[in-house]
């Protein structure tokens, strides 16, 4: 059985109309090409989201840290100013004061004659001086680290050998 066209129909119909019950081509190209559109669009969008991360991932930690925490409020709150503050915090050069201050502590270090970089791990606090953490094998030993010239101190880090320390006088 032939279907036959409507009378009223034009006989030269365009070539995206199907045939009912035929697949519609156009319509599965134009799925296809929607789905690839959203897709790319929203990798765009992250991708420039994450603009400020990426720029700043060569700098500080804690710039690094500040910027990816100001990209998430941004990404959550729909709030785009936290995302120009992160970009804006991502181009400044934040200056080094950790070096500086690390110079400065080492510096104070050798001046009190303790090793550099020993720190609090060189003079125990008496409280951790009682602490089994604190002695080696429930044995204390007794490290001297050498004095200063000329002082003739020796200063001793078990707390047997540690005099007791007198509270300094405040100034008036």
């Amino acid at each position: 059985m032939a279907q036959s066209l409507h009378p009223g129909a034009p006989h030269d119909l365009p070539a995206f109309i199907t045939a009912p019950g035929e697949t519609d081509v156009l319509m599965v190209v134009m799925a296809l090409i929607l789905l690839l559109l959203v897709v790319g669009f929203g990798l765009l969008f992250l991708r420039l989201h994450t603009l400020p991360e990426r720029m700043a991932h060569k700098s500080q930690k804690i710039q690094f840290e500040l910027v990816a925490v100001l990209g998430l409020i941004s990404l959550f709150t729909h709030m785009h100013i936290f995302w120009i503050a992160g970009l804006l915090l991502a181009l400044i050069d934040l200056p080094d004061f950790g070096g500086s201050l690390g110079r400065i502590a080492d510096s104070t270090e050798t001046i009190a004659g303790i090793k550099p970089g020993g720190g609090a791990a060189a003079l125990r606090p008496d409280s951790m001086a009682d602490s089994p953490a604190s002695n080696e094998a429930g044995g204390a030993r007794e490290k001297q680290l050498a004095p200063r010239e000329g002082t003739g101190v020796v200063v001793s880090t078990t707390p047997s050998a540690q005099p007791a320390r007198k509270k300094e006088l405040r100034h008036a």
